[in-house]
């Protein structure tokens, strides 16, 4: 039964995307995002939809698309040098076989987001891709939400939708992820148009940003919450009372606690001394490992290099447990092939200090380019525009706390964030060529213009 539904809201989408192109370009991001042939048993597994669809929107584009106010940004320019040196350190990838297993789907995640801003011309579409992109993941947060509030759960426990460690399926992942986008939950909550607001509307995206916010719960991932203590940090930039927020937000996360799992809260203790727990001082060897590596290999040594690292780590003492007698000693022990937890040293590993030099500053004009737009239009006067700095605002937000979360998860390639870049660079597109063609720029701080009024003069 689940097999004929994916079969029949695909082949809708993709059949109505022969009417309207751009269709196509939102049916692949639900489909790389969703994964559907995945969680298909027999129907559409075999089939390579996500390349077909790849192919069709592209195709699309290029034969009906209107491209006259078609408009590149710098930091397409970034994604296509970045492409093409993953492209080379792949081809002297110290580990090739499963070096070119990574490369199969990164080339694909980078060459959309160089090609996806090309498509947002319109407000509509930016519009749209965003609400694809929130339902997408939506989809898997609410499942997640879902077995979390009935008592589900635990590291490397909790199944959303679809059980193995594939994008957004992996717990620290989705959990990094799902915090990120809560900003644009809010945005849209206020500023749709597609679903105008309503309480109806109202209500899902409330109860989404509640199954996002369990998430880290639910997975029991440490990402997830130092990503929502960020994001409440960030928020208060867009709050107005920023005192009741910051005492309402601190009184909810103490009124929270006793509804914690004690696994959770067991967990989340060991942030405070890494060296008490194995996995965390794992990762903490591992980036050592890959600092002397990149030192030998400035270039990196392509991807999947962290499979020939051996590290030798050494947990502290923890405090006694009848059950864990063992765990009262410090003990060594050796760990080899191990990931690197963390996008920075994933990219320097991999693609050298060239390549993560070009990662940051594909990252940092990102954040720069968001804070112009929200500077520029944040006391805007002109209702057609006000919708411009709160999206800056959420896709700001949302990016830093994915910046922070990749501290300890791998996604330097992760595609649902390139999207998020690429739905950046759509909208600072779109709003240059607005200015361009109109001539004039954002009203701010100036008051209406308002025709002099003079005094009438009567004749006697």
């Amino acid at each position: 039964m689940r097999d004929i539904a994916f079969v029949a809201f695909l082949f809708a989408f993709i059949g109505v995307g022969f009417r309207k192109p751009f269709l196509f370009v939102l049916c692949f991001c639900y489909i790389d995002i969703v994964a559907p042939q995945r969680l298909s048993y027999f129907l559409i597994n075999s089939i390579p939809i996500s390349l077909i669809v790849f192919g069709l929107a592209i195709a699309g584009w290029l034969a009906v698309d209107d491209k006259r106010d078609t408009r590149w940004s710098a930091r397409q320019f970034l994604l296509i040098a970045l492409l093409l040196y993953c492209w080379m350190t792949t081809s002297q990838a110290d580990f090739p076989v499963e070096a070119q297993e990574k490369w199969s789907w990164v080339w694909k995640a980078l060459v959309w987001a160089i090609f996806l801003p090309l498509t947002l011309r319109t407000k509509l579409r930016i519009e749209a891709l965003t609400l694809v992109m929130l339902l997408s993941a939506a989809a898997i947060a609410i499942a997640g939400g879902i077995k979390t509030a009935a008592g589900g759960g635990g590291y490397g426990q909790l199944q959303l939708l679809l059980n193995e460690n594939y994008g957004l399926y992996e717990g620290s992942i989705m959990s990094a992820v799902g915090i990120s986008i809560i900003p644009l939950i809010l945005w849209y909550r206020k500023h749709g148009t597609i679903f105008p607001p309503d309480w109806r509307v109202n209500l899902f995206c409330f109860a989404l940003v509640f199954a996002c916010a369990l998430l880290p719960v639910g997975t029991q991932a440490r990402t997830g919450l130092v990503c929502l203590v960020i994001l409440v940090i960030l928020s208060l930039r867009a709050v107005k009372h920023r005192f009741l927020y910051a005492a309402g937000a601190g009184l909810l996360a103490i009124a929270a606690i006793p509804f914690l799992p004690q696994s959770f809260t067991e967990r989340m203790e060991t942030i405070q001394n890494h060296k008490a727990d194995q996995s965390a001082s794992t990762r903490v060897a591992v980036w050592a490992w890959t600092w002397e590596y990149a030192k030998d290999h400035p270039f990196g040594g392509g991807f999947e290099a962290y499979i020939q690292n051996r590290v030798r780590v050494e947990k502290a003492a923890s405090a006694y447990d009848p059950n864990k007698p063992q765990e009262a000693e410090p003990t060594v022990y050796e760990e080899k092939g191990r990931a690197y937890h963390s996008s920075y040293f994933e990219m320097l590993g991999e693609q050298g200090y060239p390549g993560l030099a070009l990662w940051l500053l594909l990252h940092l004009t990102g954040l720069i380019q968001m804070e112009r737009l929200r500077r520029r239009y944040l006391k805007t006067r002109r209702a057609e525009e006000q919708w411009i700095a709160p999206l800056a605002t959420a896709l700001q937000h949302g990016h830093i706390t994915y910046l922070i979360g990749s501290l300890f998860v791998g996604i330097a390639f992760q595609p649902f964030i390139y999207m998020m870049l690429a739905l950046q660079m759509g909208l600072s597109t779109y709003v240059r060529r607005r200015e361009r063609e109109a001539g004039w720029r954002p009203l701010t701080a100036r008051p209406a213009q308002v025709p002099t009024r003079h005094p009438v003069v009567s004749s006697s």
